[in-house]
């Protein structure tokens, strides 16, 4: 068994390796109006919106001096072989020459490289940007953050898994399950990254996200495995923690897969395939608890897992005086104290989720010193921050030539006028020739500039108005109008996600239900968990509204300060966090079950089983902070909100709503629990 899983590590590895030259960053929505937008676009005008590029030259004083610099610029991008200019215009002290590239995102992102050295070469000052050259420069961004973030985590988690678990051999057992799950799992993400699109983040995601859950996994097994020692040889003790712990592992794991599962009904690439990456780590934690870890206890044996010197905070002691032992007493003596001001502690928090506003991605809160970003100030101060990508309305008239009749041109002369006099339109440009009409002349576009970012809600707002605006034009019979651009994706992008988002949840939800009622025999149970589960989920959300909005926290951690947050985020954190409460849930649970099973009241069980859990589950949450704080030490914004929102989530989940809002319930229900749910003999 350990040779099988070390070289399915190593062939993993080797996929890694392959897999940054599949990933992008692409916000398309098949099917959406934009995407049709889009299409007409890249057939008639040759204006591909995910390649494209635009070179930002400062005017150079003169007009000899800026001919001189043009000549050369076009020389430059002749040189690239795959890009072509689409139109070039002096404004505001700047020269912006647009560029378009018929590739995908990804090959034009690779443009960027030979783009920038071919103007180094003719000696021309510019700087380049637009959606390939932001991806060209956060990849290695996001590269280097992940080695970053690796590397705190596990510096991290070795201190944290030395406190609990002492000088022993076993704590090398998690970062052996954590580098397997971690390896295989981005192998299998390679396997499916030449057939599915995925984004750029997912790597980061995938090793982050599986090194807590996979060091999580494997403390509860080691804890368990060490506690059973005490009364049983190496193998009962072994077939007991798996029958037990391993148990529970399973459908906890199941349960984190059942979160990020509704993740691949979002008819969304980007977040099709967070979700496919994302249900990879459960599956593949799964297989290396059930599998590598008894294999390595095996390995190691009494002998092995024994400490030396240093004791762990989770040796086996009197677990009758603990302090989970003593905490859960008070809980048990007074739960309607404890309940009252721990929801009011968490509405606090969970309060401010109110104030979550979304945006498709942001082009401020990128890290400054790419020169993308650079290119992006410059044009934001000097002209304004809609100029890059402008809204795009698109003219079908149906028939060759028929865009340039005298009535198509009135039509489209009074639609421009209407968005002029528009709230939140910087300006408007249109025309009867290219490039406003394609070489057909069947097809015209009306550009619109809006005043605020893209993603931010007067853009947002913006397309809204010039959706309505163009339903209610008139022009002649036959014509067909669509509205595309990068605002209008991204629209489009947060529309997709979010209309079907409350449905998932209702179905992961009541998904989960069903398997927990099935579990432990007790459909209260079910229901805490689930609204537990919602709980959390709204208290992370707050977390990031107080941390990014508000700015709580935000010089000491190093984070942006943004008014919105990114729309992918959300779903991400509800997939991951439901699965990980759930995953504490089912643990603290299940000793309870056992413990009632054995014949102890409800009362009795509960300060038994937190006893038993308290300890090990929180410095599993704790462990699992430590890998997510990776995320919160990195450039990219999307990353830091999922960062702060899951660990933050996290904590909370394991210390406040699983240490004394759950037992305060269960206390105040009693037997209630768990009626009519026959005891295991």
């Amino acid at each position: 068994m350990l040779a099988l899983w070390l070289g399915a590590a190593l062939v993993g590895l080797l996929g890694y390796h392959q897999l940054g030259s599949r990933l992008t960053t692409s916000l398309a929505v098949p099917g959406s109006a934009s995407a049709r937008a889009d299409a007409i676009l890249i057939d008639h005008f040759g204006e591909n919106i995910e390649g494209a590029l635009t070179v930002v030259v400062p005017h150079l004083g003169s007009k000899h001096a800026d001919l001189v610099a043009e000549a050369r610029l076009r020389r430059a991008i002749t040189a690239t072989g795959s890009l072509h200019v689409v139109e070039q215009q002096a404004v505001a002290g700047l020269l912006l020459t647009d560029l378009e590239s018929r590739d995908s995102l990804n090959r034009a992102a690779g443009a960027v490289a030979r783009l920038r050295a071919a103007l180094r070469s003719v000696h021309v000052r510019a700087l380049v940007t637009g959606p390939a050259a932001l991806q060209a420069d956060v990849t290695p961004i996001l590269r280097g953050d992940l080695e970053r973030g690796e590397a705190i985590a596990l510096a991290f988690a070795l201190l944290l898994l030395l406190g609990v678990l002492g000088a022993s051999l076993a704590v090398l057992v998690p970062f052996v399950v954590a580098g397997a799950t971690t390896a295989v799992a981005l192998g299998l993400v390679d396997l499916l990254a030449g057939h599915v699109l995925m984004v750029l983040y997912v790597p980061n995601v995938v090793a982050l996200v599986g090194l807590g859950l996979a060091i999580d996994y494997s403390l509860l097994i080691v804890h368990r495995y060490r506690t059973e020692l005490a009364n049983r040889d190496e193998a009962a003790a072994l077939e007991r923690t798996m029958a037990t712990a391993g148990r529970t592992v399973v459908l906890s794991g199941l349960i984190v897969a059942v979160g990020l599962a509704t993740m691949l009904a979002v008819p969304v690439p980007l977040v099709r395939s967070l979700g496919a990456a994302g249900l990879v780590v459960p599956l593949v934690a799964l297989a290396a608890a059930l599998t590598l870890q008894p294999a390595l206890l095996a390995a190691l044996g009494r002998r092995g897992v024994a400490t030396h010197g240093l004791r762990g905070l989770l040796e086996p002691r009197d677990l009758a005086a603990s302090r989970w032992a003593r905490v859960t007493r008070v809980v048990v003596a007074h739960p309607r104290r404890v309940l009252a001001s721990t929801l009011l502690g968490l509405g606090l928090f969970a309060g401010a989720s109110a104030g979550l506003s979304l945006t498709p991605g942001s082009l401020t809160a990128i890290p400054p010193a790419m020169e993308s970003a650079r290119a992006i100030a410059l044009v934001r101060s000097s002209i304004g921050p809609g100029i890059l990508t402008p809204i795009e309305v698109l003219v079908d008239s149906g028939r060759p030539h028929g865009s340039t009749s005298p009535a198509q041109t009135s039509a489209r002369l009074a639609l421009a006028t209407t968005f002029l006099h528009t709230p939140g339109v910087e300006l408007v440009a249109a025309d009867s020739v290219w490039p406003f009409v394609d070489p057909s002349g069947r097809y015209a576009r009306i550009l619109v500039v809006s005043r605020g970012e893209l993603g931010d809600p007067v853009t947002q707002r913006l397309v809204r108005v010039i959706r309505a605006e163009v339903a209610a034009a008139h022009f002649p019979r036959g014509t067909s109008l669509v509205v595309g651009g990068a605002p209008v994706q991204g629209v489009d992008f947060l529309a997709a996600i979010y209309g079907v988002f409350p449905w998932l949840v209702l179905g992961a939800l009541v998904l989960a239900w069903l398997v927990l009622a099935r579990a432990f025999r007790s459909w209260v149970i079910a229901v805490l968990a689930v609204v537990l589960d919602l709980v959390s989920v709204a208290v992370a959300y707050g977390f990031l509204v107080w941390c990014f909005r508000v700015g709580l926290g935000a010089d000491l951690i190093g984070t942006y300060r943004v008014s919105q947050i990114e729309g992918w985020v959300p779903v991400f954190i509800f997939a991951v966090l439901f699965g990980l409460s759930m995953d504490y849930e089912v643990f603290i649970v299940a000793r309870i079950r056992e413990a009632h099973d054995r014949g102890l009241s409800a009362s009795d069980a509960l300060v038994d089983a937190l006893a038993a859990t308290g300890a090990v589950v929180t410095s599993a949450a704790v462990i699992m902070v430590a890998a997510l704080s990776g995320f919160v030490v990195g450039h990219v914004a999307g990353l830091q909100e999922l960062g702060v929102g899951l660990a933050l989530g996290v904590l909370v989940d394991a210390t406040v709503v699983r240490g004394l809002l759950l037992p305060s319930l269960l206390a105040l229900l009693g037997e209630r629990t768990w009626r009519d749910t026959p005891r295991r003999s």
